[in-house]
């Protein structure tokens, strides 16, 4: 049966040690001396060693005492984090963030679960939306951080990293060779008035042939192989695939991510755009 080591009494142990002597770990812990001497007897009682080596004017440590002290250190340090963590008031309440659907994965639920971690009173409400939608709710303070994708951020963003674009089409596809180029969109993609300015550069023709508020009607197209649409490499769908054009299509460059922070000196709002830095800012997502 497993047995459990005295955490009270492990304090007035590692208190002792540090101080060199009952008298100033008494004071430290605020504690009588009778009960840290008491305590450090239960400790001792427990686990059935010697762990103070009272034969010289000052007490000592065994050999069984200095292997506790370094556990000791780390069990009473991890005792207390999450003594701190989980019962800390003052980091409560909700952070609102805002993610583009196509850069969810991998990394926001990375950043969700680690600040879920370090924050389990801070409620995380995740939005969705495309990077327009985002900036108009940052702007109102609709949102507290945003990550988005845009070829040139505002002045107030952080880019984390970029990613190149692609073409992509219906698997095994020929819609990319017809003339003119028949696309599809969401109205308010942020990558729509970049793609159609590189064709226009090409003197390739074009066409929109959906244009819808939702995600579902464009990819419809896509698979059925109705049209093209260009987005981030790492947010090709199984029923899509890049296009070997071999040049036949505009090449059209990369995205940046970019995060916005509402933060300020919040420790809270800091601790998220720390973690989401670190997940996006590592490397390319598309060579995870």
């Amino acid at each position: 049966m497993p047995r459990n080591i005295d955490m009270t009494a492990l304090r007035s142990f590692v208190a002792v040690a540090d101080c060199g002597g009952v008298t100033r770990a008494a004071g430290i812990l605020n504690l009588t001396q009778s009960a840290v001497s008491m305590q450090l007897r239960r400790l001792e009682d427990s686990l059935g060693l010697t762990l103070m080596d009272r034969s010289g004017r000052t007490i000592g440590l065994t050999a069984a005492g200095e292997q506790l002290l370094g556990y000791g250190h780390r069990m009473l340090a991890l005792n207390d984090e999450v003594f701190a963590r989980l019962t800390a008031q003052e980091f409560s309440g909700e952070i609102r963030l805002g993610v583009p659907h196509d850069i969810v994965d991998p990394y926001v639920p990375r950043v969700l679960r680690a600040f879920s971690t370090e924050f389990p009173r801070v409620r995380v409400q995740l939005i969705s939306a495309p990077t327009l939608q985002l900036r108009d709710m940052f702007d109102r303070g609709a949102c507290d951080v945003i990550i988005t994708t845009e070829a040139i951020p505002g002045p107030e963003a952080e880019t984390l990293t970029e990613i190149p674009l692609a073409w992509v089409g219906a698997i095994g596809g020929t819609a990319w060779r017809t003339r003119p180029l028949r696309l599809a969109y969401c109205s308010n993609c942020v990558f729509r008035p970049g793609v159609i300015r590189a064709l226009e550069q090409a003197e390739i023709a074009w066409e929109l042939v959906v244009e819808s508020d939702g995600d579902s009607a464009v990819n419809a197209a896509v698979s059925a192989d109705l049209a093209v649409q260009a987005v981030i490499r790492t947010d090709i769908s199984r029923q899509h695939e890049e296009i070997a054009h071999g040049g036949a299509l505009p090449d059209l460059g990369r995205t940046k991510i970019a995060m916005y922070s509402q933060g300020g000196d919040a420790p809270v709002l800091t601790r998220l755009s720390e973690l989401v830095r670190a997940a996006y800012g590592q490397r390319e997502p598309a060579m995870a």
